[in-house]
Order: structure tokens, then sequence, then C-alpha cells
């Protein structure tokens, strides 16, 4: 298998044309926020902790990297191994660029006094807890609007046989 093979030429194009939105959209942005309203942005995303899913991306990344080259060359495991960990450590950097388009977003949704103002309510004691029960609270419901979409699905299709078989009988 060869890398074309492994990495379509779609996903790169995909990705090509990502990060040229996000540049121009940063360049847009870092004309119109000031630097006080970008590090406002910054301390809320910090004291609410909303970077840290982001945490796994490079290691989920290079785990898929290094899988899918080991997989088109078994005979070249440890090179391949030893270089995507040097490769991530150099892309390692690059996280700022995705940090700066959070603290961007904040800024393009929140008034640098009302990032302020959340800042420090979600320094309090509440505000903690709400950033620590949040992940959780969404897990619960996401489950739980899994299981009802099952029960209704079923539901529908039991009603719609019922009434499909129901008006070809009375025909």
């Amino acid at each position: 298998m060869t890398l074309k093979k492994a990495f379509p030429r779609a996903a790169v194009l995909g990705a090509v044309m990502t990060a040229a939105g996000f540049l121009a959209s940063a360049a847009y942005a870092q004309d119109t926020i000031s630097e006080s309203h970008l590090e406002a942005a910054k301390k809320v995303a910090e004291v609410t902790r909303v970077m840290e899913p982001f945490d796994n991306i490079l290691p989920l990344l290079a785990e898929q990297t290094r899988t899918a080259f080991v997989q088109a060359d078994p005979t070249r495991a440890e090179e391949i191994i030893e270089i995507t960990q040097e490769v991530a450590i150099q892309l390692a950097s690059k996280r700022s660029e995705l940090n700066q388009k959070v603290y961007q977003t904040w800024a393009e949704n929140f008034t640098e006094e009302e990032l302020k103002e959340l800042a420090v309510f979600y320094a309090t004691e509440l505000g903690q807890k709400l950033t620590n029960k949040v992940p959780v609270v969404t897990q619960v419901s996401v489950g739980a609007a899994r299981e009802w979409q099952d029960k209704i699905s079923t539901e529908m299709v039991t009603m719609v046989q019922e009434e499909l078989v129901k008006r070809n009988g009375g025909q």
C-alpha cells in the first residue's frame, strides 16, 4: 500500500482548505479585536478548561499516522515510530495556533467586559463546579437522548406499520 492510498488527496485538500480558512479568519479577526479583549478570552478559556479536550489531538494524530505508515511498510516499523515521534514533537509548537483560534472565537462571541465577568464567575466555587459537572451532565444527557431516540424510532416504525396494515385492510 502506498502513502497516496493511505491518505487520499481529498483529505489533504480538505485539510489545506480548512487551514486557509482558519488563517483568513484569524487575520481578519486580529485586525478587529484588541489584545486586552483576547487576553480576557484567554483567561475564560483557561478558567473553564475548554482547551483540555484538545490535548489529545496531536497524540491521536501521531498514532493514526504511525499506524497508517506501519501498515503501508511494516518492515520499517521502528523507523516509522521514531520519525513519527520526532515529527509530533516538532508539531507541538503549532498548538498555539489552535489556542489562538479558540481565544478568537470567545472574543468574537463575547464583549471584553462579558469575558471579564465570566472569568470572575468561573473562578468561583460554583463556576468551578459548573466546569467540572458540564461534561458529566452532557454525557448523561446525550445518552438519554440516544435512548429516547431509539425508543421513539421503534415506536414510530411500529405505529406506521400498524397504520399501513389498517389502511390496507380497510380498502
